[in-house]
């Protein structure tokens, strides 16, 4: 009897301190359930989109948003282009709202890469605000899309592409989506260098990287692929391409011969092959401007109804048929001038027309070279009086 007294003594103390360790958080079945409920639970996926500048990050972004909003699953957007004009989806956070592009130019003395470089750089110093909103809102979402500028080398060797990246990675699963523009790979030599750009994100990251062939509407991305499994397929197209390479010295002049001759290659070479495409091109602008102004006379012929009676030209003269080549003359005339051909003639005077510019640029001219003689005169008399 005493024994299981004892024993049932025994039972009760140990509930009792299972309680009390439980209301001090040191009961270790209880702590690592919560742990196991907090690691359980679902964070958003972030999708880092990068790409060379024109790939269609932008667009792209905007088609994954409408995409995740049909299937019921609103992502969270954030921009991170400064330079933008205007975004094409709803941006839950906006660099620009933080960071003035321009005033970075204006403020560091800065081109347009160096300001959107610097305007990120900017940003990462505030990248821990941005984690704790994509921290508040992660039970909302089951994705973050990044849209990020063109200037490729943000996240290639500048600091803030290393920040944002580490600073996503080490909360929430990051996968970077590389975009390559297809109809701009075609040629093996820019689809080795979207490689290689590639490679080098893929290395500098240290995450999961996607490679998303964009605009195969335009063209098909089979090549490609194949390109990527065939390394004999993609030497033999490599070797169809025409490539010049001489080496030079800037300081010496050594190489120069050697590049002459291969610019006298290439100037047959764009006789042969570039020249017919762009004559094409620039045929078919032609035809199409043309065929513009003949639905703009069309258009406003009919607008003005047919003309059968004689009809006053600007210049007294009369037009008997509105079919006349005269009046489609006039027509052309009347677009151009928006129906003021005075303006024109008023443009065409100038205060300045009796005036010869070449002799004026002529004469500033010799008065410049002869001062700029006179001083090397000068200067070569002073150097001749101190050597003797």
């Amino acid at each position: 009897m005493a024994t299981a007294a004892e024993a049932n003594s025994n039972d009760g103390f140990s509930k009792e301190h299972e309680e009390w360790k439980e209301e001090r958080g040191e009961n270790p079945t209880t702590s690592q359930s919560s742990s196991t409920e907090q690691n359980t639970e679902p964070k958003p996926v972030c999708l880092i989109v990068l790409g060379m500048a024109g790939s269609g990050k932008t667009t792209f972004v905007q088609r994954l948003t409408a995409y995740l909003h049909s299937r019921k699953t609103p992502p969270y957007v954030i921009n991170l282009d400064p330079a933008v004009h205007e975004v094409p989806f709803p941006a839950n956070i906006d660099i620009r709202d933080t960071v003035n592009y321009k005033e970075v130019m204006k403020q560091y003395g800065l081109g347009p890469n160096g300001g959107i470089v610097t305007s990120l750089n900017l940003f990462a110093t505030r990248f821990d605000q941005v984690m704790k909103f994509i921290e508040k809102k992660q039970s909302n979402h089951q994705y973050v899309l990044i849209d990020t500028p063109g200037q490729i080398e943000v996240f290639t060797w500048s600091a803030s592409g290393t920040i944002i990246t580490e600073a996503l990675a080490s909360s929430f699963p990051c996968v970077v989506v590389y975009l390559m523009d297809t109809s701009r790979s075609v040629s093996p030599v820019t689809f080795m260098s979207n490689m290689l750009y590639a490679c080098s994100i893929l290395y500098k990251t240290k995450l999961p990287f996607i490679v998303a062939m964009n605009k195969t509407d335009i063209i098909d991305h089979s090549f490609a692929v194949e390109w990527m499994q065939d390394f004999e397929v993609f030497q033999d197209a490599l070797n169809q391409e025409t490539s010049y390479v001489v080496g030079v010295s800037a300081v010496t002049g050594s190489g120069l011969d050697e590049l002459f001759v291969h610019v006298a290659d290439a100037a047959k070479e764009y006789e042969t092959e570039y020249r017919p495409e762009y004559e094409r091109l620039h045929r078919e602008l032609a035809e199409a401007q043309s065929q513009k102004q003949k639905e703009q006379l069309e258009r406003l012929r009919k607008d003005m109804g047919a003309v059968s009676m004689e009809t006053a030209a600007p210049n007294g003269t009369f037009i008997q048929n509105s079919h006349d080549s005269s009046f489609k003359n006039l027509l052309v005339d009347l677009i151009f001038t928006r129906g003021n051909p005075e303006d024109a003639e008023e443009d065409e005077e100038s205060d300045t027309d009796d005036i010869d510019h070449t002799v004026t640029e002529e004469s500033k001219e010799a008065g410049a070279f002869g001062n700029f003689l006179k001083e090397r005169r000068e200067i070569v008399e002073v150097r001749n009086k101190k050597s003797s």
